[in-house]
């Protein structure tokens, strides 16, 4: 599944060249964190065989997706993961403050950063239900929610960037944090969530990348005109905040129909997030019930012909 096979054929069709602003499309995939570790590594192995760019998994406590299944943390796994590849970048898709102080998973993402050599990619995200509900957090309005992920944000940033930070914020306080060595930050890309106007706005002028799902919509058509809104809204607020074009990420499998049902899908739906501007996409490895339900036949298919087309 390599950029130089897959994107010109998905886009190409559509008129458009490999990638936009002269970068090609990367492609990544996400593994629930789902089953034990000794299930699971093949699978991240796998992946970065399969020539995948980047591969994710999700940030939850207990997963609305599937709440009676077993479940595992993201940070370990992550961490596992970098044992286990050596090429491929490895994402947490998306942290939220829901169950986190931004002091503490500075320290976390530092380490991840380390044991990667620098392969780490930080989703980061407003969070939601059932997580919130959980540790009994008092309720928060969207408003409130978006606030707390703002400053989330700022805080994470000068946490991972300076030495002594001090902080007395609304929802996060700090004292003298320590980050002994150097900054990390340029190594640590922080990819912001969001699929609001404010939170699209606030990814363009503060993150290094922006990741969406998009809204729920009752077609295909209907869902990639939302993001690609969003897309536009994005580039543009960056622009004017004299900042160059942000690596943006959809998730394909947030759209009514999933990716890998077919290669003829997945390469409609890569076609289309090329036409609009996104340089990263992202499946989800295929499962046999919903969500994500899937042939993993698909999935090798198209590994299969970036291979030969290489």
């Amino acid at each position: 599944m390599n950029t130089v096979s897959t994107v010109p054929r998905a886009a190409t069709h559509r008129g458009v060249g490999v990638g936009f602003y002269d970068r090609a499309m990367r492609f990544g995939i996400c593994i629930l964190p789902e089953k034990p570790w000794r299930e699971t590594a093949p699978l991240w192995t796998r992946a970065e065989e399969m020539g995948f760019d980047h591969a994710w998994t999700y940030d939850h406590l207990v997963w609305g997706g599937l709440p009676d299944s077993q479940w595992f943390s993201c940070v370990p796994t992550l961490a596992a993961a970098a044992g286990v590849t050596t090429r491929i970048r490895l994402g947490a898709f998306v942290i939220s403050p829901n169950f986190r102080h931004p002091v503490s998973t500075s320290r976390e993402l530092q380490t991840l950063t380390d044991i990667s050599d620098g392969r780490l990619l930080v989703g980061l995200g407003v969070g939601g239900s059932p997580d919130d509900a959980i540790l009994r957090q008092p309720e928060l309005t969207v408003r409130q929610r978006v606030d707390r992920f703002q400053e989330f944000v700022d805080l994470l940033d000068r946490t991972l960037d300076a030495d002594h930070v001090d902080a007395d914020g609304t929802y996060y306080q700090a004292r003298d944090m320590r980050l002994v060595g150097g900054s990390v930050r340029a190594r640590t890309p922080l990819l912001l969530a969001g699929n609001g106007p404010r939170s699209v706005r606030f990814a363009a002028r503060n993150g290094d990348g922006w990741v969406t799902t998009g809204r729920g919509a009752d077609t295909v058509e209907a869902w990639f005109a939302d993001v690609a809104g969003n897309h536009e809204l994005l580039q543009e607020t960056a622009a004017a905040a004299g900042r160059d074009p942000l690596d943006t990420y959809l998730s394909l499998d947030a759209s009514p129909q999933t990716a890998l049902e077919s290669v003829g899908v997945f390469d409609d739906l890569v076609g289309r997030a090329a036409e609009i501007g996104f340089t990263d996409v992202v499946v989800h490895w295929p499962r046999p019930t919903d969500p994500y339900r899937a042939d993993p036949d698909v999935l090798e298919s198209l590994a299969s012909r970036g291979l030969d087309a290489s």
